[in-house]
Formats: structure tokens, C-alpha cells, sequence
């Protein structure tokens, strides 16, 4: 399984970033994708995930409205749309492969749920 993140870059707040992770190695149509972000000093969480089987989405409360999820099968491609960056969101963005569907039976996003990880993609936001 290889996932390749991309799309960070310094923003000022209040801006856009779009960043893409492309999977390959794996059944794309199974499973779930997820988002995650580490900001320096502070523990690795989760951001926001899609089930690639029904298209279900789920986000954390701090990204929700702001944040989309998307994926396009065609491509093998998971995208997040970040809207209304804040220089809390400021972070090393990582996106990960769940292939055993254990975000089914979990409340939240665990990292631990995701045995898979690509390479991290830096979103700076200035205020």
C-alpha cells in the first residue's frame, strides 16, 4: 500500500489549501481514508475520514463546516478541501488507509485504526 500526500504550502489565514492523497497497492473502493495532522509539540489527530465503500464522511468538531472530504475512484485520489484556514490549523497533514474497516466499530479517529501512512504534506497558516 503506498499513499503519496501533496498540496501544503503557506496560506494566510482565512485562505484555501486543497491537498490530495493518491492510494495504490489496494482494494480503493473498500475501507476508509483518512486525514490526519500533527502540529509541532502536540500529539498526531485525526481531522476527518471517508468510508470509500458509501461515501460517509466524518469530521472533527473543530474542522466541521470548515473542511470537506472527498474522493474520486477514478483517480484513486482523496482530496481535503481546507476552507477558512486558521493558524491553529497549522500542521504536518498525513493521509492514512484504514483496510480493515475498524473505523466501522470506533467512535472518533483513532490513528490507531489506520496501518497505512504517507509521507506528510506542511500547511503553514499566518495570521
Amino acid at each position: 500500500v503506498q499513499l503519496q500526500a501533496s498540496g501544503g504550502g503557506l496560506v494566510q489565514a482565512g485562505e484555501s489549501v486543497k491537498l490530495s492523497c493518491r492510494a495504490s497497492g489496494f482494494i480503493f473502493d473498500d475501507g476508509y481514508i483518512g486525514w490526519f495532522r500533527q502540529a509541532p509539540g502536540k500529539e498526531r489527530e485525526g481531522v476527518a475520514c471517508i468510508s470509500r465503500a458509501d461515501g460517509s464522511t466524518y469530521y472533527i468538531d473543530s474542522v466541521r463546516g470548515r473542511f470537506i472530504i472527498s474522493s474520486d475512484s477514478a483517480k484513486n485520489t482523496v482530496y481535503l478541501q481546507m476552507n477558512s484556514l486558521k493558524p491553529e490549523d497549522t500542521a504536518v497533514y498525513y493521509c492514512a488507509a484504514d483496510e480493515d474497516n475498524k473505523s466501522l466499530y470506533s467512535d472518533g479517529l483513532p490513528p490507531s485504526n489506520y496501518g497505512s501512512w504517507g509521507q506528510g504534506t506542511l500547511v503553514t497558516v499566518s495570521s
